[in-house]
C-alpha cells in the first residue's frame, strides 16, 4: 500500500460556471493531473467539458439501501466520457463523481487500468466502503519505470480525495504514538481508542457488545451490520473484537457503536485518571487561553 507523504502542498478548486455545485476542476501544485468532479444531476451540462474526452480513471460515489457506508464504483475509460455515458443510464446507486486525467495527456490504457486496479485494492483493504464492482480488473504489465510513475500518480490522487469528502481508501494505520489513550469499560466489554487528525479511531483488539438496545439509531445499528459483514469486527465469546484499528468521523458514533446504544463520547470516553474527552478538551481549551 503506497504510503502518503506528510509534505505540505496546496490545492486549487475551479468553478468553471461560478456555480460550486457544478463541475469542479481540481489541480494540485508541480502535478500534472486534474481531478473533475461533478453531481449526476448536472451530468448532461458538464459531459461537454474536454477533460471528459481523455483517458482516465474514476469513482463513482453514492449510497446503497441497508448500508450505512457510502457505495463506490471504480473504473477506467479511454475517454472515460464512453463509461461514464453507461453509468449514467444504468447505474442508479451514484450521486457524484470525480475522475482523474493529465493535462498533458501522459495516461493511456495500460496506466489507468493499474490505477483502477490499485484503487479497487486499497478500497477493499481500507474497509470503509461498500464496493460496486463484481468483476476483477485487468492488471497491465507494466515497465519499472511506468509502474514508479504510475504510483506517484496514484499517491497525488489519494492525497486529494479526503479533500473532496472522500476517505475509502485509506486503511487506519497508527503510524505515530496517540498523545492520549482513551477507555471504554461497559457491560463486560473494554475498548481503547484516541482522537486523530481523521477522526476517532478504535484500536484492534478493543471490544463491542453484541446486544443492541431498542432504541439505538438506526445509522449505528447498520453500521454495525456493515462492519460485521466486512470483518471488521467479529465475534468472540460474549462480545464482538476490532480486528483492525478503524476510524470513526467522532467520538460519539464510535461510543455507540461500541456499546450498542446512542452515547456521547464526550462523555464516555475517559482516559487511565477517569477524566472525560470532555473535561480533557476544555482543560485544553483553558490552557490555550492563559
Amino acid at each position: 500500500m503506497p504510503k502518503l507523504q506528510q509534505r505540505p502542498f496546496s490545492i486549487t478548486i475551479f468553478v468553471p460556471d461560478g456555480d460550486p455545485d457544478s463541475l469542479r476542476l481540481v489541480e494540485k501544485s508541480n502535478w500534472t493531473g486534474i481531478g473533475v468532479v461533478f453531481n449526476r444531476t448536472n451530468y448532461k451540462q458538464v459531459v461537454i467539458q474536454e477533460e471528459f474526452n481523455k483517458t482516465g480513471v474514476y469513482v463513482l460515489v453514492g449510497s446503497s439501501e441497508g448500508s450505512g457506508l457510502p457505495t463506490i464504483y471504480i473504473g477506467e475509460g479511454d475517454p472515460v466520457k464512453d463509461r461514464l455515458n453507461q453509468h449514467y443510464s444504468k447505474k442508479d446507486f451514484w450521486d457524484w463523481a470525480v475522475f482523474f486525467v493529465t493535462k498533458d495527456n501522459s495516461l493511456n490504457k495500460a496506466h489507468v487500468q493499474h490505477l483502477e486496479a490499485r484503487l479497487l485494492e486499497l478500497a477493499r483493504a481500507a474497509k470503509q466502503c461498500k464496493v460496486d464492482n463484481t468483476q476483477k480488473p485487468l492488471v497491465p504489465t507494466l515497465s519499472k519505470s511506468q509502474t514508479a510513475d504510475v504510483e506517484s500518480f496514484l499517491l497525488d490522487v489519494l492525497s486529494i480525495f479526503p479533500l473532496l469528502g472522500l476517505g475509502v481508501f485509506e486503511k487506519t494505520e497508527t503510524t505515530s504514538k496517540p498523545g492520549e489513550l482513551l477507555f471504554i469499560e461497559a457491560k463486560g466489554i473494554k475498548a481503547t481508542g484516541y482522537e486523530d487528525p481523521k477522526g476517532f479511531v478504535v484500536i484492534k483488539g478493543s471490544q463491542l457488545v453484541k446486544d443492541e438496545v431498542p432504541s439505538i439509531h438506526a445509522y449505528m445499528s447498520t453500521l454495525r451490520k456493515d462492519m460485521l459483514e466486512q470483518g471488521v469486527i467479529s465475534a468472540n465469546g460474549n462480545a464482538y473484537v476490532f480486528n483492525q484499528d478503524y476510524v470513526f468521523n467522532s467520538s460519539s458514533t464510535a461510543a455507540g457503536v461500541i456499546q450498542g446504544r446512542t452515547a456521547n463520547g464526550r462523555k464516555d470516553w475517559k482516559n487511565k485518571e477517569g477524566k472525560t474527552l470532555r473535561e480533557i478538551q476544555e482543560a485544553a481549551a483553558n490552557e490555550d487561553e492563559e
